[in-house]
């Protein structure tokens, strides 16, 4: 976990469960709530009804509280998901932990952007990670004939690629050449059954990017070739100290107007005269930040910004980024 502010160390993490139909979401949920990790979790089952132009969250079920057999509170509950949060709040010595598991049709941005829009929510939690399971068979078919398949596993700081026992390696090395092609950032994670060690898929600190690197040091290498296909990722590093003023004006700008494009951009900044590293996360047009702690002794302080998304323009990404350091 990345060294955080006291802020943050008091705000409760929130994990979202995402993947398309029939990939393994309720299987690895279960997993979770039936372990004996030590931990309690409350549970938002989202069953969508549609999502609006405004992106409101609609979920068509009675509400309903109930207790797991470990601990874990369960939770399906009609009304948007920041009452469902503020609910939860007036609990919060019950849990340690929030997840939410979307429907398989779901496009993951308007739940991971009530943690950006709601200043009491944005108070109370954070957003630890974007955990999305895929079905390893049915995923090349799946790209063709659905776009919310790409923006999940756009929108995944984890992927849990499972039912791998369903293909061949040749196949299974065939599908993690697809994600990587649209996510070459997240950790992924070859699974049966989804099974998975639970610390890999909670407390992950999704945005301490140093933790990354230290686990996968050609993480933010770039590739010597452009892919052409729907979903690309890109990322870029500047040495050079950044002015915050001058990146939160060309930042603004850019999500302003290529925000539908952008589904996920995220990085760790370090500003001029400024010993501690800022996290910075966006969700299309919405952007958040904050410092998260101090830059170590041994480790360099250069700043990286990871894109994921549609039409990506690696020069002006490029120069706009690079347009943000001090003289």
């Amino acid at each position: 976990m990345a060294d955080t502010n006291t802020a943050a160390d008091s705000q409760v993490p929130v994990t979202v469960l995402t993947g398309y139909l029939g990939a393994g979401k309720t299987t690895l949920l279960n997993r979770i709530l039936t372990e004996q990790h030590g931990r309690k979790y409350a549970v938002v089952i989202n069953e969508f009804g549609e999502l609006g132009v405004d992106n409101d969250l609609v979920v068509d079920t009675d509400e309903e509280v109930f207790e797991m057999n470990n601990g874990c509170i369960c939770c399906t509950v009609r009304g948007d998901l920041i009452r469902i949060v503020g609910g939860l709040m007036k609990r919060r010595d019950k849990f340690d932990g929030i997840i939410i598991e979307t429907t398989g049709l779901a496009n993951p941005a308007p739940v991971a952007q009530t943690f950006f829009v709601d200043d009491t929510v944005k108070a109370r939690t954070r957003l630890d990670a974007i955990v999305t399971v895929v079905d390893a068979k049915h995923l090349p078919q799946r790209l063709l004939d659905s776009h919310e398949a790409a923006d999940q596993i756009a929108f995944a700081d984890v992927i849990i690629l499972n039912k791998t026992d369903l293909v061949t390696p040749e196949e299974l090395d065939a599908v993690e050449a697809q994600i990587r092609q649209i996510n070459r950032f997240a950790v992924i994670h070859r699974t049966q059954r989804s099974a998975v060690a639970i610390d890999q898929v909670l407390n992950r600190g999704a945005f301490d990017l140093q933790r990354i690197l230290a686990e996968r040091p050609d993480f933010l290498e770039d590739e010597s070739h452009e892919h052409n296909e729907d979903v690309s990722s890109m990322s870029f590093e500047v040495e050079k100290p950044i002015d915050p003023e001058r990146f939160n004006a060309w930042i603004g700008l850019l999500l302003q107007d290529k925000g539908p494009d952008l589904l996920r951009t995220k990085g760790i900044l370090n500003y001029a005269n400024d010993d501690r590293r800022f996290a910075f996360q966006a969700v299309h047009m919405i952007a958040d930040g904050d410092f998260i702690g101090p830059w170590k002794d041994n480790e360099p302080r250069v700043s990286r910004l990871v894109f994921i998304g549609r039409n990506l323009n690696r020069p002006q990404l490029r120069r706009g980024f690079e347009s943000c350091a001090v003289d």
